[in-house]
């Protein structure tokens, strides 16, 4: 998944301990200055990376609750958030879904996964299950699940006709496949899209109908402040009768 975050508040914003923790001085730094810059870079990145990946001012256009309810996510639902980033969807509903159901948190970045896996045991959410998936499978049970979600991803999809087709083993009959993307111009080819991180709905939604999926709806999306990108989303089940 590539994060869709806003940018990163300045220095002047910090708290007292977060500029202590930085390496910020009142006092001119002296001798080491350099030193202590880099170090003070390398902490309010890591700092802004986890801080960005959630709260108020995302929710705000991201509307997680609104998305969860147009899916009809709801206690003991089993969903998987496949290119789940640092799980930013996945922590959201992993507390709509609760003890009873479950939540697979799916990407193939090890380190994501193992952030996704610590935050969760932390927390005592033990409804979710970090998993690292492969560029063609998102290793899922058969069967076994109320909805698979993608939130700016399916463009990374290289492989996306094999993707598509486990996930379509991974869904019950009758069960959803969202996909939440950035909107693209036609007429270029699908490396281009690969490379600038978006992709025409029209190409996403032949590309779910050719894998046996039915169009549901396409709901309202949403814009990111930042840079105004557009997303949409559109919503796919598969068939009922087999």
């Amino acid at each position: 998944m590539v994060e869709t975050i806003p940018a990163c508040p300045d220095a002047a914003k910090l708290t007292a301990a977060q500029r202590r923790l930085a390496g910020f001085s009142p006092r001119p730094l002296g001798h080491g200055a350099a030193g202590m810059l880099l170090l003070a870079l390398l902490v309010m990145a890591q700092a802004c990376a986890h801080a960005q990946n959630r709260g108020p001012k995302r929710d705000a256009w991201q509307h997680p609750g609104q998305v969860m309810d147009e899916l009809g996510i709801h206690t003991g639902s089993v969903v998987a958030d496949v290119g789940c980033g640092r799980g930013y969807f996945t922590f959201h509903m992993a507390q709509r879904v609760g003890p009873s159901g479950k939540v697979y948190a799916v990407d193939l970045q090890q380190s994501w996964i193992d952030e996704i896996r610590k935050r969760a045991a932390a927390e005592g959410l033990k409804q979710i299950r970090a998993l690292q998936g492969k560029p063609d499978d998102p290793e899922l049970p058969k069967d076994s699940l109320d909805v698979v979600f993608a939130m700016n991803t399916y463009h990374e999809w290289r492989q996306n006709v094999a993707m598509l087709n486990h996930i379509y083993l991974a869904l019950k009959p009758g069960a959803l496949f969202a996909l939440i993307d950035g909107n693209a111009a036609t007429s270029h080819s699908r490396e281009y899209y690969h490379l600038h991180h978006r992709m025409p709905e029209s190409m996403e939604r032949a590309d779910v109908l050719h894998a046996g999926f039915v169009f549901l709806r396409q709901e309202p999306g949403f814009t990111q402040p930042d840079d105004q990108k557009q997303f949409y989303f559109l919503v796919f089940q598969k068939p009922v009768a087999q």
